[in-house]
Protein backbone atom coordinates (compact mmCIF):
# COMPACT_ATOMS: atom_id res chain seq x y z
CA UNK A 1 0.00 0.00 0.00
CA UNK A 2 1.20 3.30 -0.69
CA UNK A 3 0.89 6.77 1.16
CA UNK A 4 2.24 10.09 1.41
CA UNK A 5 3.19 12.69 3.66
CA UNK A 6 4.24 16.23 3.91
CA UNK A 7 7.89 17.98 5.04
CA UNK A 8 8.04 21.80 5.47
CA UNK A 9 10.45 24.22 5.25
CA UNK A 10 10.17 28.20 4.78
CA UNK A 11 9.12 30.92 2.27
CA UNK A 12 9.76 34.10 0.62
CA UNK A 13 9.33 35.70 -3.24
CA UNK A 14 10.46 34.46 -6.99
CA UNK A 15 9.02 34.45 -10.62
CA UNK A 16 7.69 31.84 -13.70
CA UNK A 17 4.32 29.85 -14.68
CA UNK A 18 4.07 26.57 -14.15
CA UNK A 19 0.13 26.20 -14.36
CA UNK A 20 -1.57 25.47 -17.38
CA UNK A 21 -1.30 28.12 -20.64
CA UNK A 22 1.78 29.51 -18.23
CA UNK A 23 -0.48 30.62 -15.57
CA UNK A 24 1.06 31.55 -12.66
CA UNK A 25 1.35 29.13 -9.34
CA UNK A 26 1.85 29.98 -5.74
CA UNK A 27 5.04 28.31 -6.19
CA UNK A 28 6.37 30.81 -9.09
CA UNK A 29 5.62 33.55 -6.14
CA UNK A 30 7.36 32.41 -3.78
CA UNK A 31 10.38 30.11 -2.89
CA UNK A 32 12.21 28.66 0.20
CA UNK A 33 14.71 31.13 1.77
CA UNK A 34 17.06 28.21 2.27
CA UNK A 35 16.36 25.03 -0.14
CA UNK A 36 15.01 26.22 -3.33
CA UNK A 37 14.25 22.35 -4.31
CA UNK A 38 10.88 22.64 -2.01
CA UNK A 39 7.89 23.50 -3.49
CA UNK A 40 5.05 25.32 -2.21
CA UNK A 41 2.24 22.73 -1.54
CA UNK A 42 -0.53 22.21 1.54
CA UNK A 43 -2.75 19.03 2.25
CA UNK A 44 -6.16 20.40 2.19
CA UNK A 45 -8.19 23.50 1.30
CA UNK A 46 -8.01 24.32 4.71
CA UNK A 47 -4.29 23.93 5.46
CA UNK A 48 -1.74 26.93 4.53
CA UNK A 49 0.71 26.26 1.76
CA UNK A 50 3.98 26.30 2.54
CA UNK A 51 7.51 25.11 0.63
CA UNK A 52 7.74 21.46 1.27
CA UNK A 53 8.76 18.10 0.15
CA UNK A 54 6.46 14.76 -0.52
CA UNK A 55 8.03 11.74 1.45
CA UNK A 56 6.13 8.31 0.15
CA UNK A 57 5.88 4.95 2.04
CA UNK A 58 5.01 1.07 0.36
CA UNK A 59 4.45 -1.10 3.31
CA UNK A 60 3.47 -4.45 3.52
CA UNK A 61 -0.21 -5.64 4.79
CA UNK A 62 1.13 -8.55 7.35
CA UNK A 63 3.21 -6.89 9.45
CA UNK A 64 3.34 -2.86 8.19
CA UNK A 65 7.29 -3.00 7.40
CA UNK A 66 8.40 -0.47 4.71
CA UNK A 67 9.03 -2.40 1.28
CA UNK A 68 9.91 1.03 -0.52
CA UNK A 69 10.39 4.83 0.31
CA UNK A 70 10.92 8.03 -1.74
CA UNK A 71 10.91 11.98 -1.34
CA UNK A 72 9.46 13.66 -4.39
CA UNK A 73 9.37 17.53 -4.74
CA UNK A 74 5.65 18.56 -4.07
CA UNK A 75 3.08 18.10 -6.83
CA UNK A 76 -0.22 16.98 -6.84
CA UNK A 77 0.71 13.83 -9.03
CA UNK A 78 3.70 13.01 -6.97
CA UNK A 79 1.70 10.30 -4.98
CA UNK A 80 0.71 8.75 -8.18
CA UNK A 81 3.71 8.94 -9.99
CA UNK A 82 5.75 7.80 -6.84
CA UNK A 83 3.57 4.84 -5.99
CA UNK A 84 3.81 3.51 -9.36
CA UNK A 85 8.40 4.17 -9.31
CA UNK A 86 7.87 2.06 -6.15
CA UNK A 87 5.32 -0.70 -6.98
CA UNK A 88 8.50 -1.05 -9.85
CA UNK A 89 11.24 -1.30 -7.46
CA UNK A 90 9.89 -4.21 -5.56
CA UNK A 91 11.53 -7.92 -6.48
CA UNK A 92 9.91 -10.07 -9.73
CA UNK A 93 7.55 -12.13 -7.91
CA UNK A 94 5.24 -14.72 -9.69
CA UNK A 95 1.68 -14.21 -8.00
CA UNK A 96 -0.23 -11.00 -8.60
CA UNK A 97 -0.29 -8.51 -5.16
CA UNK A 98 -2.80 -6.29 -4.54
CA UNK A 99 -1.97 -2.26 -3.53
CA UNK A 100 -4.70 -0.79 -0.83
CA UNK A 101 -4.74 3.04 -1.32
CA UNK A 102 -7.46 6.09 -0.33
CA UNK A 103 -9.92 8.08 -2.61
CA UNK A 104 -6.79 10.07 -3.73
CA UNK A 105 -5.59 7.43 -5.81
CA UNK A 106 -9.01 7.40 -7.65
CA UNK A 107 -6.85 8.10 -11.27
CA UNK A 108 -7.13 6.66 -14.72
CA UNK A 109 -3.60 6.31 -15.52
CA UNK A 110 -2.84 4.92 -11.92
CA UNK A 111 -5.43 2.63 -11.78
CA UNK A 112 -3.59 1.30 -15.75
CA UNK A 113 -0.71 1.50 -14.30
CA UNK A 114 -1.17 -1.17 -11.56
CA UNK A 115 -2.87 -3.45 -13.90
CA UNK A 116 -0.22 -2.89 -16.36
CA UNK A 117 2.07 -4.13 -13.25
CA UNK A 118 -0.03 -7.03 -12.46
CA UNK A 119 -0.88 -5.47 -9.47
CA UNK A 120 -4.86 -5.51 -8.08
CA UNK A 121 -5.99 -1.63 -7.60
CA UNK A 122 -7.65 -1.65 -3.86
CA UNK A 123 -8.73 2.43 -4.18
CA UNK A 124 -11.26 3.72 -2.06
CA UNK A 125 -13.74 5.09 -4.22
CA UNK A 126 -15.38 8.46 -4.68
CA UNK A 127 -19.18 8.61 -3.67
CA UNK A 128 -21.03 7.90 -7.19
CA UNK A 129 -22.26 11.39 -7.82
CA UNK A 130 -18.92 13.12 -7.70
CA UNK A 131 -17.81 13.93 -11.01
CA UNK A 132 -13.88 11.80 -10.71
CA UNK A 133 -12.73 9.54 -13.38
CA UNK A 134 -15.23 6.81 -13.50
CA UNK A 135 -16.45 5.48 -10.62
CA UNK A 136 -16.20 1.35 -10.06
CA UNK A 137 -12.46 1.18 -11.38
CA UNK A 138 -11.65 -0.71 -8.49
CA UNK A 139 -12.04 -4.85 -7.16
CA UNK A 140 -14.30 -3.49 -4.67
CA UNK A 141 -16.08 -6.85 -5.01
CA UNK A 142 -12.83 -8.49 -4.70
CA UNK A 143 -12.54 -10.47 -1.09
CA UNK A 144 -9.21 -8.58 -0.12
CA UNK A 145 -10.66 -5.17 -0.63
CA UNK A 146 -11.74 -4.64 2.60
CA UNK A 147 -8.61 -5.98 4.43
CA UNK A 148 -6.90 -3.40 2.08
CA UNK A 149 -8.44 -0.45 3.08
CA UNK A 150 -7.99 -1.60 6.58
CA UNK A 151 -4.55 -2.48 6.78
CA UNK A 152 -3.55 0.91 4.29
CA UNK A 153 -3.81 2.53 7.55
CA UNK A 154 -0.83 1.06 8.97
CA UNK A 155 0.92 3.81 6.91
CA UNK A 156 -0.53 6.70 8.97
CA UNK A 157 1.84 4.66 11.77
CA UNK A 158 4.76 5.24 9.74
CA UNK A 159 4.42 8.84 8.69
CA UNK A 160 4.14 9.58 12.24
CA UNK A 161 6.92 7.83 13.58
CA UNK A 162 9.01 9.34 10.88
CA UNK A 163 7.63 12.68 11.62
CA UNK A 164 8.08 12.89 15.55
CA UNK A 165 10.06 9.90 16.62
CA UNK A 166 13.15 10.32 13.84
CA UNK A 167 12.63 14.45 13.78
CA UNK A 168 11.64 15.01 10.00
CA UNK A 169 8.32 16.48 10.76
CA UNK A 170 10.15 19.88 9.56
CA UNK A 171 13.64 19.25 7.67
CA UNK A 172 17.02 19.67 8.61
CA UNK A 173 18.79 19.33 5.56
CA UNK A 174 19.05 21.03 2.48
CA UNK A 175 17.91 19.58 -1.19
CA UNK A 176 15.30 16.99 -2.08
CA UNK A 177 18.39 14.15 -2.09
CA UNK A 178 19.21 14.78 1.46
CA UNK A 179 15.81 15.17 2.37
CA UNK A 180 15.28 11.52 0.46
CA UNK A 181 18.10 10.20 2.16
CA UNK A 182 17.14 11.64 5.97
CA UNK A 183 13.81 9.76 5.04
CA UNK A 184 15.17 6.36 3.49
CA UNK A 185 17.31 5.90 6.73
CA UNK A 186 14.25 6.79 9.07
CA UNK A 187 12.08 4.22 7.73
CA UNK A 188 15.03 1.88 7.52
CA UNK A 189 15.33 2.31 11.41
CA UNK A 190 11.69 1.88 11.72
CA UNK A 191 11.77 -1.11 10.20
CA UNK A 192 14.65 -2.49 12.46
CA UNK A 193 12.34 -1.66 15.58
CA UNK A 194 9.28 -3.20 14.04
CA UNK A 195 11.27 -6.34 13.20
CA UNK A 196 12.87 -6.59 16.85
CA UNK A 197 9.76 -6.61 18.02
CA UNK A 198 8.34 -9.55 15.33
CA UNK A 199 11.61 -11.57 16.08
CA UNK A 200 11.38 -11.45 20.15
CA UNK A 201 10.97 -14.70 21.51
CA UNK A 202 7.49 -15.43 22.78
CA UNK A 203 7.69 -15.02 26.95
Amino acid sequence: MGESAEFREESGPSGAGHGSAGRKLLRDTHESKTDREARLFRRSQAAESRPSYLGHVLTENRNGLVMAACVTQSSSRAEREAALAMVDELPVRAEIITLGADKGYQEEHFIAGLRQRQVVPHVAEYPVQSKQWPNCVTERNDPGFEPSQKKRKQVEQVFSWIKHGAGLRQTKVRGRRRVDWMFRLAAAALNLLRMQRLLAPAV
